[in-house]
């Protein structure tokens, strides 16, 4: 190595570290470990206007969606899909009622959505979302989208429970 690249090392300036990735940026292929069970994550979908995601994750056949949103702080629910119908996304009630519990709707939003990966809707396009939460803290998310719903059941998950492995 001749003398002038080594002075010119010593004065450039060092690459900066590749910045950690965080939930709210894991894509299909990455690895987490969400309540001590470790995912690999299949598809990821994020709705316009939103700084939330929802993680598709696979452990074997297990199939579980993480939604990731960044409000104060990082919030999470882990929801599993659920059987069930609704005809028209513009009768969806404000409560409803699943196996003696009653959901009472929390948040609703549509947007379109950005999917990457396997999700339950394969096409981006214009997405409804309703989020509703029962007295005992259970979760229920619906989604619309190109005439078909999909529900999910779940809980919130704390934020020590949540990491990244690899990705």
């Amino acid at each position: 190595m001749g003398l002038f690249k080594r002075i010119g090392n010593l004065f450039s300036k060092q690459e900066a570290p590749a910045a950690p990735k965080s939930m709210l940026s894991l894509a299909p292929g990455d690895i987490c470990e969400v309540s001590l069970v470790t995912y690999e994550v299949a598809g990821r979908t994020q709705t316009s206007g939103r700084n939330a995601v929802v993680l598709t994750l696979r452990d074997g056949n297990d199939i579980a969606y993480l939604h990731v949103e960044e409000r104060e702080q990082l919030k999470y629910s882990l929801y599993r899909p659920i059987d069930g119908r609704l005809d028209n996304p513009s009768e969806v009630p404000a409560t409803l009622e699943l196996d003696d519990d009653t959901y009472y709707l929390e948040e609703e939003y549509e947007g379109y959505a950005a999917v990457t990966g396997q999700t339950p809707f394969m096409n981006g396009g214009a997405q409804h979302v309703w989020q509703y939460q029962s007295d005992n803290s259970r979760l229920l998310r619906l989604e619309w989208q190109n005439g078909r719903f999909m529900l999910y059941e779940g809980e919130r998950i704390i934020a020590g429970d949540v990491r990244v492995i690899r990705a």
